[in-house]
């Protein structure tokens, strides 16, 4: 490692954690080509935590080689027990050092401490330990093709692939991207948001440490018009995962066009519809419905944005939700009673906040919040808009943020359509008794998820993905392991005459 690039992290509790800060290409942290650096600013104080060496093109260039490489020589021809096992050794050491790698996430990202323990560090786990054991058991079929015929497929790994996170879920993310990838036998060249990439500079020197051969792993922190450009134009790279906003999805879909035509999968934006019926349990249904939108201070790509409630009870919900608004704590993230803490850039305080302007100026009204919490830091009030319509830019396009807008329908019907009025299909949701209604709204929904009397219930073997806008493809289970092979049909003329 280049000493030099190790920096020492002063947490708000005192603990001091070491990371090295250069990018991680072959094994070794290095320096960028050019020498650049970037900012990571911690979101609750808005203060400098460090500089992060910064990817350019030429960085790119190097990994990719470095993944090339790698899997010409070595990685293609390790077997499938292999990979499992040092994807194991790596969930081990992620669970060794789940600590640090939450109090990183926190620090970055502005994420409770203890969410990010309890919650993301286990899903981390789980994810990499669930792609462990489907390493050895990704193989193709014997088909039947005939007399004097012998036909089978195989299932090849695509060979380098490259990968680009949010700064929502950082680790989360990077082990959804790089679980199948891997189990599949590719190679990876990685950018983590250049928002947050400590926690994913972390988890690289996890990853030399598990005993991974150098080059299948790569991590390149760096802006997405440079480094993520460059990823998703690359002649070398075979496949391009991205999760992000639909728009920075469609530049990569015109990269990969325009160059070679690389597979390419999108996990984009949503603006999801949380319907509540009057038979809905209401106290569950609230909880539920709060989880929903707030989660990760509303930056969730499934976030229920939209809740609509049954005219009958729409009252009785709307002061029960605001009672428990109210009780939740926002502030310093590394408080334990802490459920929001601050947004993750002024960039999108702003964009927040001129949302929330732009409520007021269509006629919604602002039922509660709406304003900055505290004087430092990008915090912001839980918001609730109520009075809204679905022309409203605030029922049509994603916030990303702690607002919700409440709204009254009268009949099933009139919850479908209103569900459907965007055009986003990421999520949705439904609480009722009827289990006849639950299964004919979570059919008209257009959404790749549905949850019924429950919300965010992510599982790590079931597919996750989007309908519309909200992109293609699909993470999580074993739909996620299709995106990173080729099919090959072998057929073999066993009468060797025509």
């Amino acid at each position: 490692m280049a000493d030099c690039l190790v920096q020492k992290l002063a947490l708000p509790t005192g603990k001091i954690i070491e990371v090295n800060t250069g990018l991680f290409i072959n094994n070794e942290f290095v320096k960028s080509v050019e020498g650049k650096t970037f900012e990571t600013i911690d979101p609750a104080t808005e203060k400098l935590i460090c500089n992060v060496a910064e990817a350019t093109a030429k960085d790119i260039d190097r990994a990719v080689d470095a993944a090339t490489e790698a899997f010409e020589k070595v990685w293609q021809h390790v077997d499938g027990k292999e990979r499992g096992r040092l994807l194991y050794k790596f969930a081990e050491l992620i669970e060794r050092d789940k600590e640090e790698l939450a109090a990183l996430e926190s620090l970055d990202s502005g994420k409770a401490y203890s969410i990010a323990l309890t919650q993301d560090l286990v899903a981390c786990i789980d994810i990499i330990r669930y792609y462990a054991g489907w390493a050895d058991k990704i193989h193709g079929k014997v088909v039947e093709t005939g007399h004097n015929k012998f036909c089978y497929t195989r299932h090849e790994p695509i060979g380098v692939v490259g990968q680009i996170i949010p700064w929502n879920y950082p680790l989360v993310m990077l082990t959804v991207k790089l679980g199948p990838a891997l189990a599949c036998g590719n190679t990876v060249v990685l950018k983590p948001a250049e928002q947050t990439p400590l926690s994913a500079l972390k988890a690289a020197s996890l990853i030399k440490e598990a005993g991974f051969p150098p080059g299948v792993i790569n991590i390149v922190p760096g802006f997405g018009p440079i480094a993520g450009t460059a990823i998703a134009r690359h002649m070398k790279i075979g496949k391009v995962a991205f999760t992000g906003s639909t728009a920075t999805g469609r530049s990569i879909l015109k990269d990969a066009a325009e160059t070679n035509l690389k597979k390419v999968t999108l996990e984009l934006g949503g603006k999801s519809p949380n319907i509540i019926f009057e038979d809905a349990d209401l106290d569950q249904a609230i909880k539920w419905a709060y989880y929903g939108v707030y989660a990760n201070h509303g930056q969730c790509c499934t976030a229920g944005s939209r809740v609509y409630v049954q005219d009958s009870i729409y009252d009785k919900f709307l002061q029960k939700f605001k009672e428990c608004s109210q009780s939740k704590k926002i502030g310093n993230p590394f408080d334990p009673d802490t459920f929001q803490g601050p947004q993750i850039s002024k960039t999108q305080f702003d964009r927040i906040m001129s949302f929330i302007e732009t409520g007021k100026k269509e006629g919604a009204t602002c039922f509660m919040g709406g304003k900055r919490h505290g004087d430092k830091g990008y915090f912001i009030e839980q918001t609730i808009f109520t009075d809204v319509n679905e022309d409203m830019k605030i029922m049509q396009e994603e916030i990303f943020g702690p607002v919700v807008a409440i709204s009254k329908f009268k009949t099933d019907e009139e919850a479908i359509e209103k569900g459907n009025m965007t055009k986003y299909g990421l999520a949705a949701a439904v609480f009722t008794k009827d289990v006849a209604r639950a299964f004919k709204l979570s059919s008209a929904i257009k959404a790749g998820t549905v949850w019924v009397n429950c919300y965010n219930s992510v599982d790590t073997n079931a597919p996750f993905g989007g309908y519309k806008e909200s992109g293609h493809g699909r993470e999580n289970g074993k739909y996620a392991l299709e995106h990173y092979t080729e099919v090959k049909t072998v057929q073999i003329n066993l009468g060797l005459k025509m």
